[in-house]
């Protein structure tokens, strides 16, 4: 095939109010250096886009069995990032963080709250349940006001616990502290979208005024999306060479996998509606596990397509009393995590823990399958997981868990423990994404400066 005929990255298959943004293609590649000349912001040195996404897990973790002894790239892994065994080279385990602004300083109790808001804000919340809530801006909304103009959508906020954003949900504190972790403005948190089928239809629903006439129809027919889109499938199909024939055909192959996994979970609650007479919202599976992955999922299919290049996950909003049955633990995890020492307590905790560092393994493994360029989708991304708190017993705010995966576009050295001196503001880690991302702004809450050492 001749590489005269290009591919524009803002090309879309459509059909029936349907819209599906394809992924990087070899056609989309720029035929020459000069075309490369002015690379646009937020983008590698490959001219690749670097995205950027935050996932947020409440309670803190068992110190002990999350943070490695040894520093530098000969570290083993403790027993709870075990599941990032594969991924090793491509994570740095960050010690030695803290968000001061998560402390009470002189507001008392709240720390669950606060560890929530402060966490992409590095910013004190005003401590109120009523409608005069402050916090901060979020990294992930700085980045969007400067760089969500590049995409169809600015920033992306996803969960898993719904929630309101008023009344009193920690000692004084508004639930909106609790609930949210991207602000948008110091009184304005962006609410997270809970229900996978509806991200879905945001990610696939066109873009005219009759798309949700139109995905009330492709439900009646009860046809996949890709059903109404085939037509424009086949005609990009024949123009492409092999590699990229390939890559679209996996590509629609995981669109669908999501799709039906979504529509399994509408019939498990259509089944409970009829045997227990109540339903919860369509899409939302019954299963923790499956929900998780399937908002993470949302994420990959986003950054894949360059739909949007910040993202949002939290996993559980603070404070959560979730029990975890699907591990052998039927305890609140809430209720454990102020354990007093308790050996068996904590051992629970740590199995909570290494399940979620499970389902970040299982969003990073899908970002490492995507080839893009000459490595793959992981390394043009920024991935920070990680707690408000360290030690749900003490609500302590300094030596945060935190972990960085990606390769920022080759701008991060990965595969490495490093260790911070006492009281660096998390904050810091925040100025540096944003730098690597095209941002710059002179600081973010208590930011002093950029983190050093990650590249």
């Amino acid at each position: 095939m001749s590489r005269s005929w290009q591919v524009s990255r803002r090309t879309v298959l459509r059909g029936l109010g349907a819209s599906i943004s394809l992924p990087m293609l070899n056609a989309m590649a720029p035929i020459s250096q000069a075309a490369t000349a002015g690379k646009t912001l937020a983008t590698s040195a490959a001219g690749l886009p670097i995205r950027t996404a935050y996932v947020f897990v409440p309670n803190g973790v068992n110190l002990s069995k999350w943070t490695p002894l040894q520093d530098g790239y000969n570290y083993d892994l403790p027993e709870i990032l075990r599941p990032l065994s594969s991924l090793k080279d491509k994570v740095n385990v960050l010690t030695g963080l803290t968000h001061d602004k998560g402390r009470a300083n002189g507001d008392g109790a709240g720390d669950h709250a606060r560890s929530a808001s402060v966490f992409l804000t590095a910013a004190q919340p005003r401590k109120t349940s009523g409608g005069n809530i402050r916090s901060g801006v979020s990294v992930d909304q700085v980045a969007a006001k400067h760089i969500g103009h590049l995409t169809k959508f600015a920033s992306l906020e996803l969960g898993c616990d719904g929630g309101r954003n008023s009344g009193n949900c920690d000692s004084g504190y508004s639930c909106a502290y609790s609930n949210n972790i991207s602000w948008a403005g110091p009184a304005t948190p962006m609410s997270k979208e809970t229900n996978p089928r509806l991200v879905f239809e945001r990610l696939f629903g066109g873009d005219t005024g009759k798309d949700k006439h139109a995905a009330d129809q492709r439900t009646v027919l009860r046809k996949s999306l890709l059903d109404f889109v085939s037509e424009d499938a086949k005609r990009l199909q024949n123009r492409l060479g092999r590699n990229d024939q390939d890559k679209l055909a996996e590509y629609l192959s995981a669109v669908r996998s999501i799709e039906r996994r979504i529509e399994l979970a509408e019939m498990e609650d259509d089944n409970r509606q009829l045997v227990n007479g109540y339903s919860k919202p369509e899409g939302i599976p019954k299963e923790y596990m499956e929900h998780v992955r399937l908002m993470v999922d949302m994420m990959v299919l986003a950054f894949q397509t360059d739909m949007t290049r910040t993202a949002t996950c939290m996993f559980a909003n603070a404070g959560s009393n979730r029990s975890y049955r699907n591990i052998d633990v039927p305890d609140g995890h809430h209720d454990l995590s102020h354990h007093g020492g308790n050996d068996v307590k904590l051992e629970k905790i740590a199995k909570i823990n290494h399940f979620h560092v499970q389902q970040l393994a299982y969003f990073l493994k899908r970002l490492d399958s995507i080839p893009e360029g000459d490595g793959t989708l992981l390394d043009q991304c920024m991935i920070m997981y990680g707690s408000g708190l360290s030690d749900g017993n003490r609500h302590n705010n300094e030596n945060l868990p935190v972990l960085l995966a990606g390769g920022g576009g080759g701008s991060i050295e990965t595969g490495r423990h490093i260790r911070y001196r006492t009281e660096t503001p998390l904050a810091n880690l925040f100025l540096s994404m944003l730098d690597r991302s095209g941002v710059q702004v002179p600081r973010i809450g208590d930011s002093t400066g950029l983190l050093p050492y990650l590249s």
